[in-house]
């Protein structure tokens, strides 16, 4: 048991560490671009940024950032199939991981299977190609079986799936979504926990989305905590992971830490999805730590009244925030306990060789 998910960690590391560049580029193109507008004052009606009235080159920027963030649920499946079954696996993993970013609508929202779709889709592809690739078959069909036979019967499946899939979790996510508003007149810190956690959990994925689209909407109804309390948790998660890799360096591998000083710059400019390259690699320590870090950040900004007028979060948004000092504490403690948390448990839960492997 313990060396199937030892094999099955180090497909997540395939995917991941194909994925990173991705991440990266995306997250700091994005991040530029957000970062010009604010400091150009170009907002849209609700105090966020508005890319559309930047010059063409920041538009173009974001346009480039955007395409890599769109493309990394693709790569994130299909390496993670192409670590269990080799090339064959690409087909099923891309397409697969693809639809599994594909943006479905119900109503007036939209919402994805995310990044966590893209995981599990990746094994599904990767194990559905070594099953084909053991079955026998006459000698004379052999030479198509990796470039015809084997892309064509593993992307159905594994395509038909993700696409039944797809419009469930939409649904279930958009109806989160407004299960949260139900909430809003209830107790002041379970909602802030409750949105610290969601927009931890699969960082950009449709439970995050559901978060953040109900403090977008609040924001039109004047009710500005809400999205405080999100703003908050929304850069935690990158921060504190990128803030983990400084505080005990010797624990993390040189890719991570690299990973770190990204995750840094977007977690400043509020993109979560800069700490799954952390997450994807080691889910069952670094979600939690995530989710507990923010979950403190959101309930310290929600109850010092903190309001955020633009449906965006990190520091970049500190001259469009209400009570920014607090609003700040609530950041830094999410970040130390996200740091703290993923550390301890590192370092309780790892084995010493690997933990000697990993200093080397």
């Amino acid at each position: 048991m313990n060396a199937m998910l030892q094999k099955h960690k180090q497909y997540l590391l395939t995917g991941v560490s194909h994925v990173i560049p991705f991440i990266a580029c995306g997250g700091i193109l994005i991040a530029a671009s957000l970062a010009y507008c604010f400091h150009s004052h170009l907002l849209n009606e609700h105090g966020g940024p508005d890319v559309s009235k930047a010059p063409w080159f920041v538009q173009e920027m974001f346009t480039i950032g955007a395409t890599a963030f769109t493309l990394f649920p693709a790569i994130l499946a299909g390496f993670i199939a192409y670590g269990m079954a080799s090339k064959p696996g690409l087909v099923p993993g891309f397409i697969g991981g693809f639809i599994a970013g594909m943006p479905q609508t119900v109503g007036d929202r939209s919402a994805s299977a995310g990044f966590l779709g893209a995981i599990i889709i990746g094994l599904v592809a990767g194990h559905v190609t070594n099953f084909l690739k053991k079955l026998p078959v006459p000698k004379m069909f052999r030479p198509i079986m990796p470039i015809i036979i084997i892309p064509i019967f593993s992307a159905l499946p594994v395509g038909m799936l993700m696409l039944a899939l797809d419009m469930p979790i939409a649904k279930i996510m958009v109806g989160m979504g407004h299960e949260l508003e139900s909430l809003q007149n209830g107790s002041q810190i379970v909602l802030a926990m409750l949105l610290g956690a969601m927009i931890a959990f699969d960082m950009g994925g449709p439970i995050n989305k559901a978060a953040f689209f109900f403090g977008a909407a609040m924001i039109q109804q004047n009710n500005y905590s809400i999205m405080g309390a999100c703003a908050a948790a929304i850069c935690t998660p990158p921060l504190g992971l990128g803030l983990a890799t400084f505080l005990k360096r010797k624990i993390w591998t040189e890719e991570q830490r690299e990973s770190g000083l990204a995750a840094l710059g977007m977690g400043l400019v509020g993109i979560t999805e800069g700490a799954i390259p952390f997450a994807a690699g080691d889910p069952f320590r670094v979600i939690p730590s995530i989710m507990l870090g923010s979950m403190v950040a959101a309930t310290i900004a929600m109850l010092g009244g903190v309001g955020d007028h633009a449906p965006h979060g990190g520091p970049i948004v500190l001259p469009v925030i209400d009570h920014r000092l607090v609003y700040v504490c609530a950041i830094v403690a999410g970040a130390v306990v996200t740091a703290v948390s993923i550390n301890l448990l590192k370092t309780l839960t790892e084995k010493p060789a690997a933990v000697a492997a990993e200093k080397t």
